[in-house]
């Protein structure tokens, strides 16, 4: 029998809403997700490591982690670019959020464009889907993708949301050009 994993859990408040952040002990960011989405979140762990493979303990700052996303909402966006990320998920699915954390802050690239830059054109749909999995929203930046023609495509925390990050994303990287 797999050995149960601890995971630490803590919240912060962000302009846009108060976040959960969940890392395991060894400060490894496995979750982020908003308050009002808690139970999508513990659905994508119970798929990730099985409906009794984790625990989750409550903490504070874990690894560091929550003050690193504060920093984030607080114009430092570099603060989550080398953020260590440890996620379950497929192949597949984790090729797709490896090429997401390529996304330059501030800018923002389509669908279609992303199943190219992973080397499956054809793969749109499938890059979606892993894109709407992603256990790790901001950190691994599934909000910088668009549709075909630049509009705000779905976003697990709601496109006001999606809107606003990458208005911060935009601001933030204007201010520190200037």
């Amino acid at each position: 029998m797999a050995e149960t994993l601890r995971f630490i859990i803590d919240k912060t408040d962000t302009p846009i809403g108060e976040l959960i952040v969940v890392a395991d002990p060894e400060g490894h960011l496995r979750a982020v997700d908003w308050t009002e989405h808690a139970g999508r979140m513990r659905q994508l762990l119970r798929l990730h490591y099985g409906e009794k493979g984790y625990v989750l303990e409550e903490g504070k700052n874990p690894g560091g982690l929550t003050e690193m996303m504060r920093a984030y909402f607080a114009g430092k966006l570099d603060a989550i670019d080398s953020l260590p990320s440890r996620t379950a998920g497929t192949a597949f699915q984790r090729e797709v959020w490896a090429a997401l954390r390529e996304i330059p802050c501030g800018d923002t690239v389509s669908y279609s464009a992303l199943a190219q830059r992973i080397g499956r054109p054809a793969a749109v749909r499938a890059v979606g889907m892993a894109n709407g999995a992603n256990p790790v929203g901001i950190v691994v930046p599934c909000h910088r993708v668009v549709g075909a023609n630049g509009s705000l495509t779905g976003y697990g925390g709601g496109i006001e949301r999606k809107r606003w990050l990458l208005a911060h994303e935009a601001k933030a990287r204007a201010s520190s050009a200037a």
